[in-house]
């Protein structure tokens, strides 16, 4: 059995930048599993689906592969054989994700490949549920958050750096919104398992929380 580091959070937390240095620095394999709902939310969109439209989501759902590869120690993914690691990351995509992580078929569609990948390695995963649902035995779970404001000035910095023009308001009621719907879906809402450690980066660098959460692993 893998040794497992389970680290949830609302969006924009931070958590796969802590997640990935986590697991550099105690050499444990990087699963990305909001990439993993950002792969099929692109595959709805090309598709031309609605948020809205459950129904075409559970039928198309079925037609969607998504694998995770890792090149040059770097995670991708791949939807349909096709890498769109470079798209993963939209605004687009992440509202499309949030709206349809919530059915219970594609989160069983990705629940397997998610639980495989922890088995028989040692790897930090981050999510929304991953300490409550997907791995509840995992050996370290930490329930990494910040305020609004903080994550909106975050998200807003990253944008305006990759060149994009864009609101820190907007963005702010966009996270406010995404918060909402990810706490109170019916399946696997976002909360803090018992046995996470909370941790609020507000007032921390990276490397602080990164060497806070590195202390409770082996």
């Amino acid at each position: 059995m893998g040794y497992n580091v389970a680290i949830d959070g609302p969006a924009g937390a931070g958590k796969s930048t802590i997640a990935k240095l986590l697991a550099k620095k105690k050499g444990y394999i990087y699963v990305d599993t909001g990439a993993l709902y950002r792969g099929l939310a692109i595959y709805f969109l090309d598709k031309g689906i609605k948020a809205g439209d459950t129904a075409a989501v559970i039928e198309t759902v079925k037609d969607a592969d998504v694998k995770i590869s890792y090149e040059d120690g770097v995670q991708q993914v791949y939807l349909n054989g096709k890498n769109i690691t470079s798209r993963l990351r939209s605004e687009e995509a992440g509202r499309m994700a949030s709206a349809t992580a919530k059915i219970p078929e594609v989160r069983q569609k990705l629940l397997m490949l998610q639980k495989n990948l922890a088995k028989d390695q040692d790897v930090v995963m981050d999510g929304r549920d991953i300490g409550t649902c997907v791995l509840p035995e995992a050996d370290v779970k930490i329930f990494l958050t910040a305020s609004v404001e903080t994550r909106a000035k975050r998200r807003y910095d990253e944008l305006i750096e990759k060149g994009e023009s864009c609101d820190i308001k907007v963005i702010a009621e966009d996270i406010k919104k995404r918060d909402q719907q990810d706490m109170t879906r019916k399946t696997a809402p976002l909360k803090q398992a018992e046995d996470a450690y909370l941790l609020d980066s507000s007032d921390m660098t990276i490397e602080e929380v990164v060497k806070a959460i590195a202390d409770l692993c082996k």
